[in-house]
């Protein structure tokens, strides 16, 4: 008996790290629960889309957590510095180069080149070119946005012109026509605290607005200071207002009332004029693409795109998330959902886009969309780009001192940049 006690201690003791070791796994049943951060209403809306993912992947879960987009993005610093970031997450196209350069982001040539959901050639170029950096994917689109011209066309009408302006120079005639009929009134508006009008116009030319990778300002080209001329002229000329958007009652009345018959803005306004404006005016007002210094012109690709953080354990289920709602179909009902355009050409076919004569303007200038430049400090730099154009439109300083002014604080910005692309050369 005496031999038989060892050998029935050792059983049990074999039991129970067995039934210890099955109780510290996770059970084979349990589902993986992806984290997806989203913003603003596209993290309301998406909720709903996520039903029919998560029964054809019966084994994953999605837990949305959505912020405001005006704390997002300190938001998600925060949770890289903590190392506590989602699996996965819309991030504005503007902010990819920022955590790319932070190392938080997966690349994801090689997810992409082996997808059968995922058609490169479908999507819009200028839309997938901000979302890579350097020769790095970091982002699929997941929705986009430009901005083009909102515009009165029975005041443009009875100034003599049919159809909207393809050139600068046809436009400055169409301003000029309306300024002499209503010399009280004006031609377009040109919020003086908005960068984007004035960074829209400048995309238009070929050279850069940040010169050598990335390192400094270019705001002395030639190109650029044709932009800026051009810009100043329409408030020299009084074809604009000198004014920021907080000084009028606001743009849908103004616009409404006639006091301007041009105004450059996004697909969110579409909705905004249709509701805004009363039935009498609905046929008098519509949409066309931007003007260029020699034709139809580029315009700002903006929008939202999805990402993978290399931190996340479950990159796989995040990314079969990612072509989920990649899928025209999908855009299809997210569009319907939010108003939010489609960054697939196939993404428009089958909905109310293919069909609506004020969206129509924004499928053509999505052809013709380019990425501003894709540094992390570009946004203190369009800050800039707004406080010295307002001093410039003020009169405080000219053209020549605007310019320099421009380049030397996109230096200063710039400067960390410069020390740290040094320092990666230099390895």
């Amino acid at each position: 008996m005496r031999l038989r006690w060892p050998r029935l201690t050792c059983a049990v003791a074999t039991i129970a790290l067995f039934a210890l070791l099955a109780a510290c796994s996770p059970h084979r049943n349990e589902p993986v629960v992806l984290h997806f951060w989203a913003m603003g209403r596209e993290g309301e809306v998406v909720k709903e889309l996520l039903p029919a993912f998560e029964r054809a992947h019966p084994g994953i879960r999605v837990d949305i957590q959505q912020s405001p987009w005006l704390s997002a993005q300190e938001k998600l610093l925060t949770a890289f510095a903590g190392d506590v970031t989602p699996d996965l997450c819309q991030l504005g196209n503007t902010w990819v180069p920022q955590f790319a350069a932070l190392g938080a982001l997966v690349p994801l040539d090689a997810r992409v080149a082996a997808s059968r959901r995922i058609e490169r050639s479908d999507y819009f170029d200028g839309i997938w070119e901000s979302n890579r950096i350097g020769s790095t994917l970091y982002g699929v689109p997941w929705y986009v946005d430009t901005r083009l011209l909102f515009y009165r066309k029975d005041l443009l009408a009875a100034a003599g012109f049919a159809k909207p302006p393809q050139t600068w120079a046809e436009w400055n005639q169409m301003l000029a026509a309306l300024k002499l009929r209503a010399p009280d009134r004006f031609g377009v508006l040109l919020p003086i605290n908005e960068f984007e009008p004035l960074l829209v116009l400048a995309l238009q030319q070929n050279e850069e607005l940040l010169r050598d990778g990335g390192r400094y300002g270019n705001f002395r080209s030639v190109e650029f200071r044709r932009t800026l001329t051009y810009y100043l002229d329409m408030f020299r000329n009084k074809w604009a207002p000198a004014l920021s958007n907080t000084q009028i009652s606001n743009v849908w009345d103004e616009f409404g009332r006639g006091y301007f018959s041009f105004y450059i803005s996004g697909p969110w306004n579409i909705g905004e004029f249709k509701r805004r404006l009363p039935a009498g005016l609905q046929q008098s007002w519509t949409t066309a693409p931007m003007p260029g210094p020699n034709g139809p012109g580029a315009s700002v690709a903006g929008g939202s795109s999805l990402v993978v953080f290399k931190a996340s354990k479950h990159q796989q289920e995040a990314w079969q998330l990612i072509e989920y709602l990649s899928q025209p179909e999908v855009q299809r009902r997210f569009f319907e959902l939010t108003g939010n355009l489609p960054p697939r050409r196939s993404g428009w076919d089958g909905t109310a886009l293919a069909s609506d004569v004020h969206a129509a303007a924004f499928r053509d200038q999505l052809e013709r969309a380019k990425s501003p430049p894709k540094v992390p400090e570009w946004q203190r730099i369009a800050t800039e780009m707004r406080l010295v154009t307002e001093s410039l439109v003020a009169g405080e300083v000219t053209v020549d001192q605007a310019v320099t002014e421009l380049d030397a604080r996109a230096d200063r910005i710039l400067e960390k940049r410069r020390w740290m692309l040094q320092r990666e050369g230099a390895k």
